[in-house]
């Protein structure tokens, strides 16, 4: 991107991977950034939407704007899930193309494969088979978006990309006590654990079952360098009428293993048991990122480094974490 003259929309810019994106663009010379808080743009307002992208004059867009949330969210407001994420998805992508806008990257879930899809998880899944009933509202928006990408190539020679990113942590993640994924919510147990003097914590499960990690810069980087392939490149590897790509480290591990390297990095002490009356979920989620692999991208952060600056960010942000 040296030298690239670009004025670029990041939606979404707060969250965890949007302000990830904003940190790597930043440091790009000739990337002149735009963003929008939610009193500043509503993208839930169509007009208000086509009205931005018309007088803003953008090159690319990132759509990383999205209403997110672990199962008890999902389970208990399905109507705002499939809602508002088609709503941010349609304003976005209609009114870049209805601005002229060229280039945009949508950004989806891997929970838009379905439950029992075949492991790893190639981009080929999808549509197959039954979603997990617990966020299928919020993966068949995802859905939408991808599908919303590709019938804009299709009908109006846009070039529209998706990525699909595996389980994400890192810098502004969600590390409330409630309703946080695996990884915060374990860094935050293991530190109170240890703030508490506590001799043991325990895990839910068996810890048998298998999940993969990427740390939420190394997404940005991955974006970023799909955004930007040649679109030759780009299409030469991705299967006709199929416009995402999974992003992953393609090596998952057990949540045994996550437990205990989580440990390690808050430096508890203590023992750690395994409540196995506890569900475990699906047994593994791998992506399979073979077509990434060929566009040039690979993973930098291992997961013990990711684990200890997303603790460091956690330690340094304590304060918006209280009760």
């Amino acid at each position: 991107m040296n030298e690239i003259k670009s004025r670029i929309f990041v939606a979404g810019h707060n969250g965890m991977v949007g302000s990830a994106i904003v940190r790597q663009l930043s440091k790009v010379q000739g990337v002149e950034l735009i963003t929008r808080s939610r009193k500043g743009l509503d993208l839930k307002n169509q007009q208000a939407v086509l009205d931005f992208f018309q007088t803003e004059k953008i090159d690319q867009v990132y759509l990383a704007a999205a209403k997110v949330g672990g199962i008890v969210a999902n389970n208990t407001y399905p109507a705002d899930f499939i809602y508002e994420n088609l709503m941010i998805q349609c304003n976005i992508i209609n009114s870049a193309h209805l601005a002229d806008i060229q280039q945009l990257l949508f950004l989806g879930s891997s929970c838009i494969y379905p439950k029992l899809a075949e492991q790893p998880m190639k981009e080929t899944a999808l549509l197959t088979g039954t979603l997990e009933e617990t966020n299928e509202p919020y993966a068949v928006a995802k859905i939408a978006g991808i599908k919303l990408c590709e019938s804009y190539n299709r009908q109006h020679g846009r070039d529209y990309r998706s990525v699909m990113p595996t389980n994400l942590y890192g810098a502004h993640d969600n590390f409330h006590p409630e309703n946080s994924h695996v990884i915060p919510a374990l860094l935050r147990r293991f530190h109170e654990a240890k703030l508490n003097g506590d001799n043991e914590v325990i895990a839910w499960g068996s810890g048998r079952p298998m999940r993969e990690f990427l740390y939420v810069d190394d997404m940005a980087d991955a974006s970023i360098h799909v955004m930007n392939l040649d679109k030759t490149t780009y299409n030469e590897n991705t299967e006709p009428m199929l416009s995402h790509i999974n992003v992953g480290t393609g090596v998952d591990c057990t949540i045994q293993e996550l437990v205990e390297t989580v440990a390690e990095v808050v430096g508890f002490k203590g023992a750690i048991k395994f409540d196995t009356a506890k569900p475990d979920g699906a047994p593994r989620k791998l992506m399979n990122v073979d077509r990434l692999k060929r566009l040039g991208w690979g993973y930098s952060v291992s997961l013990k480094d990711g684990l200890s600056m997303a603790y460091q960010w956690f330690i340094n942000n304590q304060d918006k974490f209280r009760g």
